[in-house]
């Protein structure tokens, strides 16, 4: 493989060359170093309310039933049967006490043990051929939640989650806890585009500097209550721990009003006020900042507006959580959720839902002015010319790195990390840049498992690999070996 020294030297300075959003090899790098450690979303627990309920997502190749057991556990099994590595589960979401695979019929329960086997003792002798004491489905490397969202990573060394999200916490709870009961979402809806998945993710982090010119028509048929799409500059965009996002500027009034300026009514509003710090209401109330787009790295983002849903003057807020799954080099599956505070009125989840359609879903006005472009950014980065530019992305700083705008204050901005108001590609860097840190690092190491035998590697009660595993350098996956 290629050594991308040189391709990382020049992200760092902010002069990305033109060929990662449409690169074979740097997409294998990309598999190995990336989605071989970091944490990814695969669902929330909304989804999976109830034992039994499941449902089947993907980290890259790898297929997991993310499941609820008969006790209440959240669970990720690898969506592969210990025998001749038949996908275990077909359905993409169900409720199942057991999973049974289709190909030799063996079995298992929801928690991942083996139950069946058939003609155990004339195939294998019993016991004494196939142990089936402390056999499972391959447990995700490592599984936590932050507010009901459920992760995984493949790497069993990585770091906890909240220590991997960082001070991005203080803006995720914008998105997922409006409320004590948290969020409930509706979807995914699935589409495919043939684009690079590093795109939407840069694009969603920090782009305002886009809106003015890809969504001009949105704002002209009057689907805002802001008359210029260029009004997006006067909001700050942020960068803190593992994410960072875009806000919009509110007009005067105090957090109440502005609260219920973006369409939230009071009930909901109250709730608000009981469930986030002093400090998260601050920047509503004190700053006059609303938290909008964001992105989580690698590639989770969410969305959070306000459009117009009837012909008046009433705006309607939604939130949507969204995941840039990559296919290849220049494919992307994107799943796309509605989320909604579990404790708003039904009328107003109804709204809410429809203003996502609009905007937001596969359909959405928004959505396809942003695919045209990132489609054809992606063509054109697959020619031999994109190979002998560097694009300029260094918005907001000077030749010698100084920035344009020094960064907002704690008096002007309570929320934690960098933020700063204008035009500028921060947030774009900043992802980029942890993007080329995990690109400098080796692959992960994972441990074996071998299924069945005497003495060898099994999985504990609490799906941990046992220490006989032995362990290889494997590009971002444990592998199950029969």
């Amino acid at each position: 493989m290629t050594d991308q020294t040189g391709v990382i030297a020049d992200v760092r300075r902010g002069m990305i060359p033109a060929h990662v959003y449409n690169d074979r090899e740097v997409f294998e790098l990309e598999k190995q170093r990336v989605f071989s450690r970091a944490w990814v979303f695969v669902g929330h627990e909304s989804e999976i309310a109830q034992p039994g309920d499941y449902v089947v997502r993907r980290v890259l190749e790898d297929s997991f039933i993310v499941t609820r057991d008969e006790q209440g556990e959240i669970r990720a099994h690898f969506n592969m049967c210990l025998h001749r590595g038949m996908q275990v589960c077909r359905a993409e979401v169900g409720n199942a006490s057991h999973f049974r695979c289709p190909y030799h019929g063996w079995s298992y329960r929801n928690d991942g043990r083996i139950v069946g086997l058939p003609f155990h003792k004339d195939a294998y002798g019993g016991e004494a051929g196939f142990a089936r004491k402390g056999q499972r489905l391959l447990p995700a490397p490592n599984l936590a939640t932050y507010n009901g969202m459920i992760f995984v990573s493949m790497d069993p060394e990585a770091p906890p989650l909240e220590e991997f999200l960082g001070d991005f916490r203080f803006y995720l709870d914008y998105y997922t806890k409006q409320s004590a009961s948290g969020i409930e979402l509706r979807g995914p809806q699935r589409w495919r585009v043939k684009a690079n998945w590093k795109i939407g993710a840069e694009n969603f982090a920090g782009d305002m500097y886009h809106t003015p010119q890809t969504h001009t028509s949105v704002v002209e048929i009057g689907l805002f209550r802001e008359p210029k799409a260029e009004k997006r500059k006067d909001g700050a965009t942020y960068w803190a721990g593992a994410g960072g996002g875009t806000t919009y500027k509110l007009p005067d009034g105090d957090l109440d009003q502005r609260l219920r300026y973006v369409g939230y009514p009071q009930e909901m509003v109250d709730r608000m006020k009981e469930q986030l710090s002093p400090e998260q209401l601050q920047v509503i109330g004190d700053d006059g900042f609303m938290i909008s787009a964001a992105s989580v790295y690698p590639n989770l983002s969410f969305v959070h507006n306000w459009p117009r849903v009837a012909e008046s003057d009433d705006v309607l807020p939604f939130i949507s959580i969204r995941q840039w799954q990559p296919i290849s080099e220049d494919e992307t599956e994107v799943l796309s959720w509605f989320a909604v505070d579990a404790e708003a009125p039904e009328e107003f989840k109804a709204l809410s839902y429809k203003a996502y359609l609009m905007c937001f879903g596969s359909t959405g006005m928004f959505e396809q002015d942003d695919v045209e472009n990132w489609v054809s950014l992606t063509n054109t980065a697959a020619g031999s010319m994109a190979r002998r530019l560097l694009l300029n992305s260094r918005m907001g700083i000077l030749e010698d790195d100084e920035p344009v705008t020094p960064p907002l204050g704690p008096d002007a901005f309570h929320g934690p990390g960098e933020a700063r108001t204008g035009y500028s590609e921060h947030n774009q860097r900043a992802l980029l840049n942890r993007w080329a840190d995990d690109l400098e690092r080796p692959p992960v190491r994972a441990a074996t498992l071998t299924v069945g035998a005497q003495g060898s590697g099994a999985v504990d009660d609490q799906g941990r690999t046992s220490p006989q595993a032995s362990d290889v350098e494997v590009p971002g996956e444990a592998v199950a070996q029969a």
